[in-house]
């Protein structure tokens, strides 16, 4: 009576069934089209045309003291210390940015509270005044403006 050949059959016996080997990818279009109108909705509300730039204002006081840096097209330049638009000492001149900078050591070692103001000429390349910028950042110098007319 225990055969296994009952009209019931065996659990593991018989006809099995198959699996789908398939993904079900109605679900995730459904997603992806949500996805599409959101985006198309937003897209329009952004402006990608405006940048927030940040504003500079003109210093109240300048200040009384500083180390000016005269930067010439020509490779020259000029280093003195300037105390209310008149010279305190007499300029120096400096035939490259090595000896502009060795200059810039020494008056900066004497005066470490000065800041540095760099005036240049007009078709002067934009590099060599960033390049001064960034010597005088390596020497210490907290302050460097620039000079404008």
């Amino acid at each position: 009576m225990a055969s296994s050949s009952s009209g019931f059959g065996s659990l593991r016996g018989g006809r099995g069934r198959k699996f789908k080997s398939e993904i079900n990818v109605v679900p995730y279009i459904d997603v992806m089209l949500v996805l599409l109108v959101i985006f198309m909705v937003v897209a329009p509300l952004t402006n990608p045309g405006v940048i927030n730039l940040p504003t500079a204002e003109k210093t109240a006081l300048p200040p009384t003291q500083y180390i000016q840096l005269s930067l010439r097209q020509n490779g020259s330049s000029e280093i003195a210390i300037q105390q209310q638009g008149q010279a305190k000492d007499k300029a120096e001149t400096a035939e490259s940015r090595d000896a502009l900078m060795q200059k810039l050591r020494v008056l900066h070692a004497k005066n470490p509270d000065y800041p540095v103001l760099i005036a240049a000429e007009k078709d002067i390349r934009y590099e060599e005044v960033i390049q001064v910028i960034s010597d005088a950042k390596k020497l210490g110098v907290n302050r460097v403006g620039l000079a404008t007319r």
